[in-house]
């Protein structure tokens, strides 16, 4: 940085990406897994077989920085699923998780754990 530059606190939506990155990294601790061979978590939370790695949450921070029309989604709650299905990136397995849709219509309505529908490979 030069003479007089100054840094700027991160907005919230810079916070709430970070807040999700950081959330990921925690879950994976509790489950003794790293993010390189997450799906091991899978064996004692089966419904963690929805999550998104860190890197999709960046993918998804990264197409919004690089969208010249960004103002578009001003003041709306955006889910890495749904920026996957409209700027065409996929998590590092190839697929797009949508765990916006997942958590509500199976892990709360107490269905059994199914990917399935939820979890679209490109």
């Amino acid at each position: 940085m030069g003479a007089g530059a100054r840094t700027q606190a991160p907005s919230r939506h810079d916070r709430g990406a970070h807040s999700r990155l950081v959330t990921f990294r925690v879950d994976l601790n509790s489950y003794g897994v790293k993010e390189a061979k997450w799906r091991d978590a899978c064996v004692n939370q089966p419904h963690f077989m929805i999550s998104e790695s860190p890197r999709y949450v960046g993918r998804a921070v990264a197409h919004l920085a690089g969208d010249p029309d960004v103002a578009h989604w001003s003041v709306q709650s955006l889910s890495s699923g749904q920026l996957a299905k409209l700027y065409g990136f996929s998590d590092l397995d190839g697929s797009q998780p949508d765990c916006r849709r997942y958590f509500p219509e199976v892990h709360d309505a107490g269905k059994p754990d199914d990917a399935t529908g939820y979890r679209e490979h490109l």
